[in-house]
């Protein structure tokens, strides 16, 4: 299944094994958009993606996320937002509320509306895009068969061991494969994490994420919103035509019991943190909720291995940030491996891959700390916490230079970032 390297050792060639430059575990936006940066920068790589999902999984997917503007940049580069844009929701504006469930009126103590001609912002952008999961992947696995990445659903990487200076990945069906770079693309239980022996720092919330699409009488104008309410925030996403994507935080016994009550029972929960502003609500797909935890991994690299997206990350989604972190590993990554190869290093040594490491795992670990903080600072109901964080909010909401450093953030806005989240090629 994999393509033969333009060269092989003498005992690679007797054995016949099939070798690769770079195979990917894990066909998710960042494994996928990792293969396929590599392979438009340099073509004469052999790159492989395996994942398990099959390919009606995939195109079942009913969730949505959140894409910065920077990793809207990313994917015009890679040559499919011409083709996203049209199905995918701008966020105009976002809105921020701190209040107790049964309180009549939810005062608003900051607002985000992006101007879109100031700062760093480039002509006509949004700071955030919603998108659908099967969408976006759907869109990276047309253009990475289209520009020759191999890709093969039904399969994952069951073993590796380091071998005549390659690593030999073992697939799930037995096959062998010789690879130059192993990059882990496997989820936040990474099994390929704890087989290269890579510890992590791990706490769980006592939360979980119930995930679930609505439908409104209303036009929500593109505006999302985010209610800090005593279990946790419950942010509501715009989609395109009148639906929204919710994200609704609470304490995982409640989050237990709401996956479990009739249609009508969890529609009258969720009406009480939603409102009336769009109308009359209904729930459309399936309602699922995850367990919330902060996982860090303690390193990214290995010789010849490296981490990438939840593999290396899992964040609280407080801050809408967890899916851009993985953006910025798959464009720093690529970057680090088409620089390599060009300057004609092993794109597979250490010493090649503690540059990524360096680049991403500070950035990581500040963003998991932030998310941290906020959560255990608005998942409370205490009194002069609540005075003090609503203090905080019409502090940035008065401040224009402050708040605008906070869209930015938002947007994945940073001049120090990869090539590709600014817009360039690599």
């Amino acid at each position: 299944m994999a393509k033969k390297a333009k060269t092989k050792t003498a005992s690679q060639a007797a054995a016949f094994v099939p070798v690769t430059d770079m195979l990917v575990a894990g066909g998710g936006y960042v494994g996928l958009c990792t293969a396929l940066a590599v392979k438009l920068a340099a073509p004469h790589l052999a790159v492989t993606v395996v994942d398990l999902a099959s390919e009606a999984a995939i195109s079942n997917d009913t969730r949505a996320s959140a894409i910065a503007a920077a990793a809207c940049r990313m994917l015009d580069q890679l040559g499919i937002w011409q083709e996203l844009a049209p199905l995918a929701q701008p966020i105009n504006e976002m809105i921020v509320t701190d209040s107790r469930l049964n309180d009549v009126v939810r005062p608003v103590f900051l607002t985000f509306a992006d101007d879109r001609s100031e700062g760093t912002n480039q002509a006509g952008e949004a700071f955030a895009y919603m998108l659908a999961n099967r969408d976006l992947v759907g869109a990276l696995r047309r253009r990475c068969k289209a520009v020759g990445v191999e890709l093969a659903s039904g399969l994952k990487v069951s073993g590796f061991e380091s071998r005549d200076g390659l690593m030999q990945a073992v697939l799930s069906n037995g096959e062998t494969i010789a690879v130059r770079l192993l990059v882990a693309a496997d989820g936040a239980r990474s099994e390929l994490r704890a087989l290269a022996g890579i510890r992590t720092v791990h706490w769980p919330y006592d939360q979980m994420g119930i995930v679930v699409t609505v439908e409104h009488e209303r036009d929500h104008q593109g505006r999302a919103e985010e209610h800090f309410l005593p279990s946790g925030p419950f942010a509501i996403l715009p989609l395109k035509g009148k639906r929204s994507s919710l994200v609704w935080t609470e304490r995982a016994a409640d989050a237990k019991r709401l996956l479990e009550v009739d249609d009508f029972s969890f529609l009258l929960e969720l009406e009480q943190r939603f409102g009336h502003k769009l109308g009359e609500i209904s729930v459309a797909g399936t309602r699922r909720a995850y367990p919330l935890g902060l996982i860090l991994a303690r390193d990214y690299v290995r010789d010849r291995f490296a981490l990438a997206g939840d593999a290396a990350h899992g964040i609280h989604p407080i801050a809408g940030q967890g899916l851009n972190l993985g953006f910025k590993d798959a464009a720093a990554l690529a970057e680090t491996v088409v620089e390599a190869d060009r300057l004609g290093l092993d794109i597979g040594s250490l010493a090649v891959l503690e540059r990524y490491q360096q680049w991403r795992r500070f950035d990581a670990v500040r963003m998991g700390i932030v998310t941290d903080v906020l959560s255990r600072l608005f998942s409370n109901d205490n009194r002069l916490v609540r005075a003090a964080r609503d203090f905080g909010l019409g502090m940035v909401e008065r401040l224009p230079g402050l708040k605008r450093q906070f869209i930015d953030q938002a947007a994945g806005r940073d001049r120090t970032a990869p090539r590709l989240l600014q817009g360039e090629a690599i």
